[in-house]
């Protein structure tokens, strides 16, 4: 089959379409013929050092979408031609080829009416999002939410699925992209470039502070952000725990919320099961119209180095994805 192959650690941006061999599913997992596969900083990130459990060549690509095309043993859920989509496991192969692998009990069903291409655009900044917002916050105490990097995946996701909940949310992006995150719901747009994020967080909640910040940005805008938090604030991180020293005992009484949406795979069968629950879940949203899978661009596989170099460089609005089959 075609894919596209990492041949060293930190050769991402050389990577090519070559032939290697197809996979075959095992016990409890699924053949899926790869119709669309999203883009995402993990892939650049992960490729610069790589992983001491990959076997070269690698092939890079957690968020996939496709067709049933083959059971592993012990299959009964999933049946040839249903389409489906997942988050892959970071220590084995992706989904940047022409079929891959993957649990059965992860993967979720694309509803009609939705495409490979939406679908695929989820994932991995979706479903952080979804466990940054539904699983990690106790949301019937919190009324007011500060998401970080609106304009970016986990950010835009946030922003829709805190509004959904009826939040006030508060965010922060360059100018150019406020008109953007405000049609996404954000109540309160903050140019963290010429603004100072504090003063306006303060300014906005008349001087408590927000009840949750979300962070996928990094360890010292998480670290930063604990001044933002009013008395028994949230603070959930995705890029780095902040500087936990900062807050003082006996003072804001702070919650801390780890979110690594990768680490499911390790857990047990039943704690990874979410992830078919969360990926069912926004694809109803999705298929209602009320969450956009903030898909901005759909290119080939061959492009998707040149791709993930301009999302290293943090000049993407929304979603890349790969289409390899229409």
């Amino acid at each position: 089959m075609k894919a596209l192959l990492l041949h060293e650690p930190n050769q991402w941006k050389e990577m090519k379409v070559e032939d290697i061999e197809k996979p075959k599913p095992e016990e409890g997992e699924i053949l899926v013929e790869v119709y669309a596969a999203g883009l995402n900083p993990v892939d650049y990130k992960t490729a610069a050092n790589g992983n001491p459990s990959w076997s070269y060549p690698h092939v890079l690509g957690l968020d996939v979408a496709g067709k049933v095309v083959e059971l592993g043993s012990g299959v009964t859920e999933w049946e040839i031609g249903d389409r489906v989509v997942y988050h892959g496991d970071l220590m084995k192969k992706g989904g940047y080829a022409e079929f891959a692998v993957t649990t059965a009990h992860t993967a979720s069903r694309i509803p009609d009416g939705v495409s490979f291409e939406e679908a695929a655009a989820l994932p991995t900044a979706g479903y952080t999002a979804y466990q940054a917002i539904h699983r990690k916050l106790p949301l019937e105490q919190v009324n007011t939410i500060l998401i970080h990097a609106g304009a970016g995946g986990v950010g835009g996701f946030g922003i829709q699925l805190a509004k959904a909940a009826g939040k006030t949310v508060i965010t922060t992006a360059s100018a150019h992209n406020h008109e953007y995150v405000t049609s996404l719901g954000a109540d309160y747009v903050i140019d963290y470039k010429n603004e100072d994020v504090q003063d306006r967080v303060q300014q906005i909640t008349n001087r408590r502070g927000v009840d949750a910040v979300v962070d996928a940005v990094s360890r010292e805008n998480a670290t930063a952000s604990l001044d933002d938090l009013a008395f028994m604030g949230h603070m959930v991180y995705i890029a780095g725990a902040p500087d936990f020293t900062k807050i003082h005992s006996f003072t804001k009484v702070v919650s801390y919320h780890e979110i690594a949406l990768a680490a499911a795979h390790k857990a047990d069968k039943e704690s990874q099961k979410d992830l078919a629950v969360i990926g069912d879940e926004m694809l109803g949203m999705v298929a209602e119209g009320n969450l956009s899978p903030l898909l901005s661009e759909t290119i080939k596989l061959e492009e998707v180095p040149s791709s993930l170099e301009r999302l290293s460089e943090r000049h993407v609005r929304g979603k890349i994805v790969a289409v390899l089959k229409s």
